[in-house]
Order: C-alpha cells, then sequence, then structure tokens
C-alpha cells in the first residue's frame, strides 16, 4: 500500500475519454457513449475513492497527433487541424502528458473531466 502524503493522498486515476463525450457525430453513437461513461463514471468514483485517499480525473482530449492521424494524408490532417479555434492545430502528445503531470501536482484536481481540444466543437458529421 502507498503511504499517504500530508493531505492523506494515496494515489490518482487519471482516465481518457473524448471531445466525443460531450459532441459525438454521426456514425459515433456507441464510441460517443462509451466515452461519455468515462465522464460520467468521474465524479461518483472521486467521491467513492476519496475515503482510500485516492483522486480520479479524466481528460477529454479533442484531436491528437497520434499514430492514427500519421496514417491520413497530409491535407486531412490540415483540414482537421483548421477546425480547432485556438491553436489552429493539432494537440501534441507532450501536451496530455503535461496535463497529466500537472493533475498528479495538484491535488485540489479531483472529479473533474478537462477538455484539452483549444476549444474545438465537433459538428454533428
Amino acid at each position: 500500500q502507498t503511504a499517504a502524503d500530508p493531505d492523506g493522498e494515496r494515489g490518482v486515476i487519471i482516465n481518457t475519454a473524448s471531445v466525443a463525450a460531450f459532441d459525438g457525430q454521426i456514425g459515433q453513437a456507441a464510441y460517443a457513449a462509451s466515452k461519455g461513461a468515462i465522464a460520467s463514471l468521474t465524479l461518483p468514483a472521486a467521491r467513492e475513492l476519496a475515503r482510500f485517499g485516492i483522486r480520479v480525473m479524466t481528460i477529454a482530449p479533442g484531436i491528437f497527433e497520434t499514430p492514427m492521424m500519421a496514417g491520413m494524408t497530409p491535407e486531412v490532417r490540415d483540414s482537421l487541424a483548421a477546425g480547432v479555434p485556438f491553436p489552429p492545430r493539432l494537440g501534441k502528445p507532450a501536451e496530455y502528458a503535461a496535463l497529466v503531470r500537472h493533475i498528479i501536482e495538484n491535488s485540489m484536481l479531483n472529479g473533474e473531466v478537462i477538455r484539452l481540444d483549444g476549444a474545438l466543437r465537433m459538428a454533428a458529421k
């Protein structure tokens, strides 16, 4: 068992959802529902695990540079990036990692879903 820190914290669970949890598109019903379930789990799980000193957070990323994106043409990637209000580009894995680190280091972050998406809101299709 992990020793508690001065606040009594013993660990942090960080889940990954998606902006599809909030902006599911046509053809994404099952995917959006599964990501929505992860988002919905966050607060009740944080409350349930608080007695054990465990925090629960969820990150809902937008469109990121991933191996899946690398398989797309530059034109498709550029088109997706253009839909991100600011910054108008795909997210970088290092930005996701930086948020994970911040969540771990900030004990007051608990029971919340953070969108990491440059203000992207997905259209219906």
